[in-house]
């Protein structure tokens, strides 16, 4: 059984978070309100003519029924009760249970609460266990018990088990409907919950993988900066300490200071924006001049791989080859993952001023690999976006799945 403490407890905890109404009232709250306010004096209304031979509310039962064992009630008493519950209907939502107890007492004595009492038990299951609700309308039953023998409702034969069934089996229709509309609540909070968590842990883990994208061009940027600057050093301190060198020399050391210096603006350009780690800087990065190495690897590793190049690799660009590699890289890890049966069409065109566009394309394969949280994708997007290129990817209509990537290459 429930300890005095707990059952304190129950009885005056609000009313369920996840049901409408609970803190501060909406309009539609409000609107709920009045209807059930209203919806509660009208049931009690119905139950007048029982007691009160109250004329046009009387609906026969007076004439035909027993008089009540006291005599029966006053109008304007079972009139004022029935108001009275009605508007106590506002309390539901907060105290459920205390209100449900309320009602049990009062309706017992005053058949014309029963009509609120009937919404006060839809709201405990609303709002509370079902365990809680259920025991609340086994109460509800047993009150009448008495309340039928206080006031007889027909004089015919069996008229009081039949009463106090029907009374049961209306309770325990109430109670019921409150649980499968506390369930639908529950189950709609459960789910807007899991879809809002979800959509968070989607969005962290998309301002991850960007963020470590970024990371990942910082520390290469970082190499190519770190060469071409050591390159601009080494020429000019030339330049400084041998002014009266050859003019075919001193036209070379100027050209190679102006080359580098137009590469680390490029390189810059590209860096803006990007946050960098502290991280251990890695070693030298890989460019698209590299990629026979990779395809080879990929090979090795049972990749059915077709390799179709339409520009001299070793022309491109570093900045330009270190993306196209990364993109061709995580373009292959992908097909590997996800269609490991299925051969890789690889293609590698463009030119100066053109440029340069990688393209892959694998079957699909159902089932193998699951469907990814595309986070890699994600953060080829960032780096094809921060070098000023864009990437298209996605399911064809042949059945393919097809990753495009277009870098800019521009003109020396």
């Amino acid at each position: 059984m429930q300890s005095t403490p707990g059952f304190l407890a129950t009885l005056i905890a609000p009313g369920s978070r996840a049901a409408p109404g609970y803190g501060r009232r909406t309009p539609r709250d409000r609107v709920v309100d009045v209807v059930v306010v209203l919806l509660g004096f009208l049931l009690s209304l119905f139950t007048l003519g029982g007691t009160s031979h109250l004329g046009w509310f009387d609906l026969g039962l007076a004439s035909t029924g027993p008089p009540p064992r006291f005599g029966p009630l006053p109008v304007w008493l079972e009139l004022g009760f029935a108001l009275a519950g009605a508007l106590a209907l506002l309390l539901r939502r907060r105290w459920p249970v205390a209100l449900m107890l309320v009602m049990i007492v009062v309706s017992t004595a005053i058949p014309s609460v029963g009509g609120s009492a009937g919404i006060a038990l839809f709201s405990v299951a609303v709002h509370r266990r079902p365990a809680v609700s259920l025991s609340l309308g086994a109460v509800a039953v047993a009150s009448g018990l008495v309340q039928f023998w206080l006031y007889p409702v027909l004089k015919a034969p069996n008229a009081y088990p039949i009463a106090v069934a029907l009374t049961g089996l209306a309770c325990l229709a109430i109670v019921a409907w409150g649980i499968v509309v506390r369930t639908r609540r529950q189950l709609m909070a459960s789910l807007t919950e899991r879809a809002v968590r979800a959509e968070t842990e989607q969005q962290l883990r998309v301002e991850q993988g960007q963020r470590q994208e970024r990371e990942r061009i910082a520390r290469e940027m970082h190499d190519a900066l770190g060469h071409r600057l050591s390159l601009l050093s080494v020429h000019a301190g030339a330049l400084e300490f041998r002014p009266d060198m050859p003019a075919d020399e001193l036209s070379r050391a100027a050209g190679v200071i102006r080359t580098s210096a137009r590469d680390c603006v490029e390189d810059l350009r590209e860096i803006v924006g990007v946050l960098r780690s502290h991280d251990v800087l890695d070693g030298p990065r890989r460019g698209i001049a590299e990629l026979d190495e990779l395809v080879t690897e990929s090979q090795e590793a049972g990749m059915v791989l077709n390799l179709t190049v339409h520009v001299q690799l070793a022309d491109v660009p570093d900045v330009i080859g270190r993306h196209a590699y990364r993109i061709v890289q995580e373009g292959l890890t992908n097909a590997r993952k996800h269609a490991p049966h299925q051969p890789v069409r690889l293609t590698v065109s463009g030119g100066p001023g053109d440029g340069l566009t990688v393209e892959l394309v694998n079957r699909l394969e159902p089932g193998a690999g699951g469907p990814g949280s595309r986070v890699g994708l994600i953060g080829l997007t960032e780096r094809a976006a921060l070098a000023g290129g864009r990437i298209e990817y996605g399911s064809t209509a042949e059945g393919d799945f097809r990753l495009a990537a277009w870098l800019p290459w521009t003109l020396r």
